[in-house]
């Protein structure tokens, strides 16, 4: 057997594997629909990027990273300890200080997250650079392959499989990532913690 030939087999064994998830308790499904169950995790932590808007202040609003300590300094109300807080949470508690310190009379404050360093995702197989990259806000399937540098010329693009954990419990999805590209099917939103493997071709 040639080396390419191995290579190749070593491949399409992974990808069983991780669409099957032979072994490994995983429950597999074929849909490009996130499952309502998913739970994704949207708390902030230490070094994600955020911005903060409030309603005619431009001098309050702006863009903050988590510091190491889990706070951030905001203007006029200082150090804000906001890890482990949701966005929600967050512009909630920066407009009760900016209301009880007397700063403001009804401030109206937004979050909205730019970069969840804190949070990753996996990109592993048939890419030109496979490894983990921060939880963008929003972030697709398709997005996630171009963060890697894109498919190579191998990739078998439409059996793609994404990981999730959800309750405990693994979940792989194959993805058609072709069909996605192509406009024919509806990208797939992911989580933090998502692992997505695209494998090769077999000729």
């Amino acid at each position: 057997m040639g080396m390419r030939t191995s290579f190749a087999l070593v491949w399409a064994i992974a990808g069983m594997i991780v669409a099957t998830g032979v072994g490994c308790g995983h429950v597999t499904h074929t849909t490009t629909e996130i499952p309502e169950s998913a739970g994704n995790d949207t708390s902030l932590g230490v070094g994600d990027i955020f911005d903060v808007r409030v309603f005619d202040e431009a001098e309050l609003t702006g863009t903050y990273r988590v510091a190491q300590d889990g706070s951030i300094d905001f203007p006029l109300v200082h150090r804000v300890q906001v890890a482990g807080l949701e966005p929600t949470q967050i512009a909630d508690m920066i407009s009760a200080r900016l209301h009880d310190d007397g700063i403001m009379h009804d401030p109206h404050v937004s979050v909205l997250v730019r970069e969840y360093n804190s949070k990753r995702i996996t990109v592993l197989g048939a890419v030109a650079r496979a490894g983990t990259f921060p939880m963008a806000n929003g972030l697709t399937a398709v997005q996630a392959v171009s963060l890697a540098g894109g498919f190579t010329s191998l990739a078998n693009r439409n059996q793609t499989v994404i990981t999730r954990s959800i309750a405990g419990r693994t979940h792989t999805y194959r993805v058609r990532l072709a069909d996605i590209m192509e406009g024919d099917a509806e990208d797939f939103a992911l989580g933090a913690g998502d692992t997505l493997f695209i494998p090769e071709n077999i000729f």
